[in-house]
């Protein structure tokens, strides 16, 4: 019979007779590998993002003993390799700075390297879609395995979620509700285990995406990072890469624009960040998938936000696992025809429906609700458009007041975030609950990195009053912990010359989440004479380096703000060195 499997990389290292096969043989037998070891084995690489400065990630060490343990037992041999781990709690300005230098880290680390699969070990927020894309950009044989969500925070008998109850609480502080002591004393309950945010942010978002997107096996979004059964996903991940390599099972095989389709209905069912918009779009322009925030309204819009999950809802990741985590979730709208493509194919060679069909809905509807009593009646992500955004923009309806989504208000106009901190608590801002807070130059170019302080915080004089919530109206991003009713991702971005730099103080802003709009009510030629005076902003920050290449290079955030020069599919051939 012939052999139908496909050939390794690794064999243009390891399989040759030559002089470069001797040396590369030699090399790696510096750390006790025997001959054996390169007849023909799948050599499965183990992207790892730990670090001690990634708190979410540094538990990797002992994941990856897991991962090598399955690779083993499958018959490959593992090689663990790092790469630039860019964790969101430490990292400044934003890990979003670096999420695209964290790609270029794994892609050249892929195709250079003697590797036929590879394993990403993702968990913060940005490392989940930075080693996607970076993988997506070779299209070698991939799967994903998380860290896994920390425990649910505790503080005063109750449940608390990371990030959120800092929201939260900060503001119950600047409102004179709490004292400081009171406020600090949440801190150490926060995040009481090892993994990622415990709310449905940005991490926990991300890996149920990369679930939905079928790169990673089932369950892997919600299973608690301290849970034992983490460690078995990690061991049958790390055999299933094996497997992958001998099915030649690539990531475009996986990465369809049916998949992003089923992960654009799955973020508006887990009431999902308004990141994965960005997210998605910067992966599927490595795999060469065409996704438009137009797909976001024709998918997204009208599903049920099921998960009752904080920020939108009341319980947190724990809950959310042992009520059956995704896979639940993926059976109950698959039950009501709500999945779009269900014969999407997954990384264990079964179709999206076959791993879920049968799967445990627990709880009794409470942390994954029925399709008839959900959250939010409509949890797709809002794309907005309009004069003030013409790129688009987005909003979260399940974090968002009802009341206020259709909403006209006067302009409260902060130029960037310092401006921000400079007037937001002064007791002679002129501002009213009806207000819009509008800041400008937090985008891509604007805020190098599009920091997380889109949800900003409301005026201390009006929390004192009992408000709640406002409209809040920025080109930067926000945090999937936080919450409120906040349209981000403003395209073009202030900083580009967009229709959002020129807005003034006391201009009328109308937003109307139901057609899609928004609007800055002036005459269109007022608008053009504003926008023919504008003149960029000087970029007072430090530049030069990895960020004046950021700077020079980065997209609006309707493209995914990727790099221009690194969208596409390059593939994992590489030329061979003759030493």
């Amino acid at each position: 019979m012939p052999d139908n499997k496909p050939t390794l990389r690794s064999a243009q290292w390891f399989g040759t007779a030559d002089k470069n096969g001797f040396m590369y043989r030699s090399w790696m037998k510096n750390q006790g590998i025997a001959d054996h070891q390169f007849n023909g084995k799948p050599i499965i690489g183990i992207c790892n993002t730990w670090s001690e400065l990634t708190p979410c990630n540094a538990h990797f060490r002992t994941i990856a003993e897991h991962v090598k343990r399955g690779v083993i037992e499958a018959g490959g041999f593992p090689v663990e390799f790092p790469v630039f781990s860019n964790g969101e709690s430490n990292l400044r300005p934003t890990a979003m700075l670096t999420r695209n230098l964290a790609s270029m880290d794994v892609e050249e680390a892929i195709r250079g390297n003697p590797i036929d699969g590879v394993v990403l070990l993702t968990g913060c927020d940005k490392t989940t879609p930075a080693l996607l894309m970076g993988a997506a950009s070779c299209d070698v044989p991939a799967i994903v395995v998380t860290g896994g969500p920390m425990l649910n925070g505790k503080h005063k008998g109750r449940d608390i979620g990371a990030g959120t109850i800092v929201w939260q609480m900060h503001e119950s502080y600047k409102a004179g509700q709490i004292s400081l002591d009171e406020f600090l004393s949440a801190e150490a309950g926060m995040s009481r285990s090892a993994g990622t945010c415990n709310t449905m942010g940005t991490a926990s978002t991300m890996a149920c995406m990369a679930e939905a997107l079928g790169t990673s096996l089932p369950h892997n979004a919600a299973i608690p990072a301290v849970d034992s059964r983490r460690y078995v996903l990690a061991h049958m991940s790390g055999m299933r890469a094996v497997q992958m390599v001998r099915e030649d099972l690539r990531l475009s095989k996986i990465l369809t624009k049916g998949a992003f389709e089923n992960a654009i209905r799955v973020n508006a069912a887990i009431g999902g960040s308004t990141n994965a918009v960005i997210h998605l779009k910067a992966i599927a322009g490595r795999i060469g998938v065409e996704l438009e925030l137009d797909d976001w309204t024709r998918i997204g819009r009208g599903t049920p936000t099921l998960v009752d999950l904080q920020p939108s809802g009341r319980f947190l990741m724990e809950e959310f696992y042992y009520a059956g985590g995704l896979p639940a979730v993926l059976r109950r709208l698959g039950e009501n025809n709500l999945i779009p493509n269900p014969d999407a194919l997954t990384v264990n060679g079964q179709t999206l429906w076959q791993n879920v069909q049968n799967s445990p809905i627990y709880g009794d509807d409470e942390v994954i609700r029925a399709i008839d009593n959900p959250l939010v009646a409509d949890g797709g992500i809002c794309v907005l458009r309009g004069n003030l955004a013409p790129l688009g923009a987005v909003l979260k309806p399940s974090a968002a007041t009802p009341a206020l989504m259709t909403h006209r208000g006067r302009a409260v106009v902060f130029e960037d975030f310092d401006m921000y901190k400079a007037r937001i608590n002064d007791p002679d801002l002129d501002v009213d609950a009806s207000s819009i807070l509008v800041m400008k130059n937090c985008g891509p170019k604007g805020y190098p990195g599009m920091a997380e302080v889109g949800n900003m915080g409301l005026p201390a004089k009006l929390l004192a009053q009992g408000v709640t919530d406002m409209v809040r109206i920025s080109d930067a991003r926000m945090s999937g912990t936080a919450y409120g009713t906040v349209v981000l991702h403003v395209a073009p971005e202030a900083a580009a010359g967009g229709p959002l730099a020129v807005v003034r103080e006391g201009d009328y802003i109308e937003l109307d989440c139901a057609s899609g709009r928004l609007h800055l009510d002036i005459p269109d030629s007022e608008l053009q004479a504003r926008l023919a005076d504008w003149q960029a902003p000087s970029q007072s920050l430090l530049v030069g380096g990895y960020r004046q290449l950021y700077i020079d290079h980065v997209m609006q955030a309707d493209q995914g703000c990727d790099f221009d020069f690194l969208v596409g599919c390059r593939g994992s051939e590489v030329p061979r060195h003759s030493h």
